[in-house]
């Protein structure tokens, strides 16, 4: 029996799909009883729910009883600087809680989905491997250094009979929620936000991402951690295709510091006037404007047969997934 946490989130969700696609036996935790709506039509009965709380330690362990593995995908994805504390609760904390939670019930095997956020930067224009360290946490996102130290939490297990394995994904694409997560930049695509920024950064497909982690948990390695990203691409590519599959009018304005800094001041304004969640804010924008690449060669060395899909063909799909089925704003 596999334990899956924030199985209602999006690359959760997608992992949970998998897993019962497979016939694999899934135990996963959710705070309420809402399934996503972007999940596939019947799996979620094929799927045994538990209501729970990463900070209630005691009822981990109660919902954690007889289960074999944990797949801990839970936490909060933001760079709303409004959501500071939330995130190091939950990616922190919730963190401790769950490994704390695996050690007391005797559960070992223990996959950790972290992200390319808690991994340092080469500053130069090497791609970053998984060899890279953390320096400081100056300049880093709230994110990313609330991932950072959940990942230290599942570390610190291992010297307390954890086998971990954890995978540091780049940004998502895919169909989801886009009020959330990575999935906002459909939104901001399908809104025609006029600026562009040119920062590039690793891209991969949801799907393929959620592939990916389970054919690593099969492995059987473990004390080990995978870069999972498909292509280094600009945002602006990313927007370009998005426009495409929408069929809205593509970016043509060159946003350097003033304009970036101007963007998220107004969207910041807006928002609060509107009274909803910035979809852009002042880390996302910095993220947006920095260089960065990924290596993916250690996760397509272990997994020899494992291959990307192209990111164009992932974006259009999901696009159209969007049409069809229109989301509030």
């Amino acid at each position: 029996m596999i334990f899956v946490t924030g199985g209602t989130g999006f690359l959760g969700s997608y992992i949970l799909q998998e897993l019962v696609l497979q016939g694999r036996p899934v135990r996963a935790l959710r705070r309420n009883f809402t399934v996503p709506f972007f999940m596939h039509p019947g799996i979620e009965n094929k799927i045994f729910w538990v209501q729970g709380d990463l900070l209630d330690v005691n009822g981990l362990m109660e919902n954690m009883e007889g289960c074999d593995q944990i797949i801990h995908a839970a936490g909060l994805v933001s760079f709303n600087p409004t959501d500071k504390n939330r995130l190091f609760k939950l990616n922190i904390e919730g963190t401790a809680n769950l490994v704390n939670a695996a050690i007391e019930m005797g559960i070992a095997d223990f996959v950790h989905i972290s992200s390319v956020g808690a991994l340092g930067r080469t500053g130069d224009d090497k791609p970053v491997n998984e060899e890279k360290k953390w320096v400081s946490n100056n300049g880093q996102s709230n994110y990313g250094i609330s991932k950072y130290y959940g990942e230290m939490e599942v570390w610190r297990g291992m010297g307390e009979g954890l086998s971990p394995l954890i995978v540091n994904p780049s940004t998502l694409l895919g169909y989801g929620d886009w009020n959330h997560t990575s999935c906002g930049l459909f939104k901001t695509a399908y809104r025609e936000f006029p600026w562009y920024m040119e920062g590039t950064s690793g891209f991969a497909d949801v799907q393929d991402t959620a592939r990916a982690i389970i054919a690593l948990m099969d492995s059987g390695l473990r004390n080990e951690r995978y870069i999972i990203s498909a292509e280094n691409r600009s945002y602006r590519e990313i927007f370009k295709w998005m426009a495409k599959g929408f069929g809205k009018k593509q970016a043509s304005k060159k946003a350097g510091p003033f304009l970036a800094g101007l963007a998220w001041r107004t969207e910041k304004l807006k928002s609060s006037l509107l009274h909803r969640s910035s979809v852009i804010t002042k880390e996302s924008v910095a993220i947006a404007t920095r260089k960065i690449s990924y290596d993916n060669q250690k996760l397509l060395g272990t997994l020899p047969s494992f291959r990307f899909r192209s990111l164009e063909d992932s974006i259009f799909e999901a696009c159209a997934k969007y049409l069809s089925n229109p989301q509030p704003f």
